[in-house]
């Protein structure tokens, strides 16, 4: 993890403008919302899907630089004053805090364009067809199908009853997307699994991405605003439908280990070469932070 991590820190460094270029403010501000924070998980899903289709690591870089980007846009946006209004992440002021709003919205904007530009200017797949593919599957989980759709349905959902159903259904688009996208474009870098292997692979995907959502809502009710990062209890403040406003604590926290047995379940074909990821399902369940 350690070395995913730090190649990732290095590869985003790179990829995003250098701060002394104009304009420098937005710059210095795409830099501090993206860079020196976070577990890194999607990045750390797709390099451990990679290994496991026998792609170039070169590759997988590219595509987890497209994925942290979006996924650093989504934060920014979603800490807004007209989203959830938070001022701390990942430790640190959020960025409109650091910054101003404008600054904020504009780093989201910048950000989202820059992640399909990298990965449309980097070979990550040996057949361009392939690689178009992998740039419709990035746009479709960012969009009103996928992430946003997800986000439009959490702020529609302030102060209501969901269902389970429902609220798997939100997760599965605002969550559950991008994770699920991870994993499945790790893997496309690779030419080594066959159409049966890469079914159980998104099930797997699909699985761990709503366990990682289960486990962000009892920690949002368990931890810490220190351990967290980010403030605890605004779920509950805010009158967000959450996997623990639904089922309980203990309930929760049970689901999230009967979504991490169905992770490994998926797997189990796989023998050693799927070590990481399902070492990944065990940390994103089991994780404090």
């Amino acid at each position: 993890m350690g070395a995913v991590q730090a190649r990732m820190e290095t590869a985003l460094q790179r990829f995003l403008p250098p701060p002394e270029i104009v304009p420098e403010r937005l710059h210095r501000a795409m830099r501090y919302a993206v860079l020196g924070g976070g577990k890194r998980v999607r990045p750390l899903l797709a390099f451990a899907a990679g290994e496991l289709a026998a792609a170039d690591p070169a590759r997988v870089e590219v595509v987890a630089a497209a994925i942290e980007m979006i996924h650093a846009y989504s934060l920014v946006h979603d800490d807004l004053p007209c989203m959830d209004n938070d001022i701390l992440r990942r430790g640190r002021p959020t960025c409109h805090v650091e910054f101003d709003e404008a600054t904020a919205l504009l780093v989201g904007d910048a950000l989202q364009p820059l992640a399909f530009q990298i990965l449309a200017e980097h070979v990550v797949a040996d057949d361009p067809g392939a690689q178009l593919e992998m740039l419709k599957i990035l746009a479709a989980v960012s969009g009103s199908r996928g992430m946003a759709g997800g986000q439009a349905i959490d702020l529609a959902s302030v102060g209501k009853t969901l269902s389970l159903p429902e609220l798997e259904l939100m997760h599965i688009h605002k969550t559950g997307a991008l994770i699920r996208a991870a994993v499945v474009l790790g893997a496309r870098c690779g030419s080594a699994l066959d159409a049966k292997q890469f079914g159980r692979l998104e099930r797997y995907a699909k699985t761990v991405g709503l366990a990682f959502q289960v486990v962000d809502d009892v920690l949002d009710c368990d931890a810490s605003t220190a351990t967290l990062g980010k403030t605890a209890g605004k779920d509950a403040a805010q009158e967000k439908p959450t996997y623990v406003s639904i089922l309980g604590l203990a309930r929760a926290r049970a689901l999230g280990e009967e979504l991490r047995a169905e992770a490994q379940a998926a797997l189990s074909s796989f023998g050693a070469e799927g070590a990481r990821l399902r070492q990944l399902a065990d940390f994103i369940v089991l994780r404090k932070f």
